[in-house]
């Protein structure tokens, strides 16, 4: 087994729901606020989580503004830090996209927010059908070359996306979402970032709650989860074939006196090719069971049981 230290290093702290919920311009305001994001951030660091995640339109640009703040109140000089840029700051749906000039732009926004010379990671959010990507992955090599930016990758990207930014250059990380309930990277995506040497970061590895135990069986969804608020990315997991799988996972989770979501978080961190994990809590206590993660080891075979229940 690896050493903690060694699995820590595969953790991101995910700030995507300070002061909003993602970047959905309707919720900017809302989401995890700035006492409760402090008490995460301080959770996580205590914890030895020493990277944030985080995008530009994070809550409107408030993810960023707190982790910069947090960053320098705590003299926490260590903390790295992964953003993103696709998506408006403001809610203008006209300032979107991979534009070089809008590039450029943002990134020197997201520098005096989060109060540092460099970006250690710059993600393109989603693709932009409506710029070239050679422009856009030579705007981020540029950058790169410049000293604002210590790598670049990509986040939300297919297979092809992929291998067409692989044509133009060389993306060091490929984030996605990917869970026991969200296996559809397995068939194109990991395998190519396997061959190609690029890593692959796992979100929403307790797909949004759902592997958490949070949702049960014909019950209401709880007042302030994501079921609650924003529940269309996870709709289709409302169904008898899910309850039935979360059911016979909560009982492999207690035969190993762990629970719900330290099991799935585990498998997700024993995928093969997944390089790390981001992980989002919505209050502090919510990492105990990602780090109790750390200390579970699945072999193969049982990576391979646990996949199987949600067949």
């Amino acid at each position: 087994m690896r050493p903690r230290s060694a699995e820590l290093r595969r953790l991101a702290l995910g700030c995507g729901n300070f002061g909003g919920i993602g970047s959905a311009p309707a919720f900017f305001g809302q989401g995890t606020d700035e006492e409760t994001a402090f008490a995460i951030m301080d959770a996580a660091w205590a914890g030895g989580i020493r990277w944030f995640d985080t995008g530009d339109a994070y809550g409107g640009g408030r993810s960023e503004e707190w982790i910069g703040r947090w960053r320098h109140e705590r003299r926490a000089d260590e903390l790295r830090v992964t953003t993103k840029v696709f998506h408006s700051t403001s809610g203008d749906p006209n300032d979107h996209g991979l534009a070089p000039d809008r590039i450029r732009r943002q990134i020197h926004a997201s520098l005096e927010r989060l109060r540092v010379d460099r970006v250690d990671l710059y993600l393109a959010h989603e693709p932009d059908p409506e710029t070239p990507l050679a422009a856009t992955t030579q705007t981020f090599d540029d950058l790169l070359r410049e000293g604002l930016i210590g790598a670049w990758g990509l986040s939300n990207y297919d297979a092809a996306g992929i291998a067409a930014a692989l044509s133009c250059g060389k993306p060091s990380l490929v984030q996605s979402s990917y869970s026991l309930l969200d296996r559809s990277d397995e068939r194109a995506v990991l395998p190519l970032c396997v061959a190609q040497g690029v890593e692959y970061q796992a979100f929403s590895p307790l797909a949004g709650g759902w592997l958490a135990g949070k949702y049960r069986r014909d019950a209401p969804f709880p007042a302030g989860s994501r079921m609650a608020q924003r529940p269309e990315p996870y709709a289709e997991l409302v169904s008898d074939r899910v309850f039935d799988g979360l059911d016979r996972l909560r009982e492999e989770a207690a035969a190993r006196r762990v629970d719900l979501p330290t099991l799935a978080f585990a498998w997700v961190l024993s995928s093969p090719g997944v390089s790390g994990v981001v992980c989002g809590p919505m209050r502090p206590e919510h990492l105990d069971p990602v780090l109790a993660a750390m200390d579970v080891a699945l072999g193969e075979a049982e990576w391979k049981r646990l996949a199987s229940l949600f067949d």
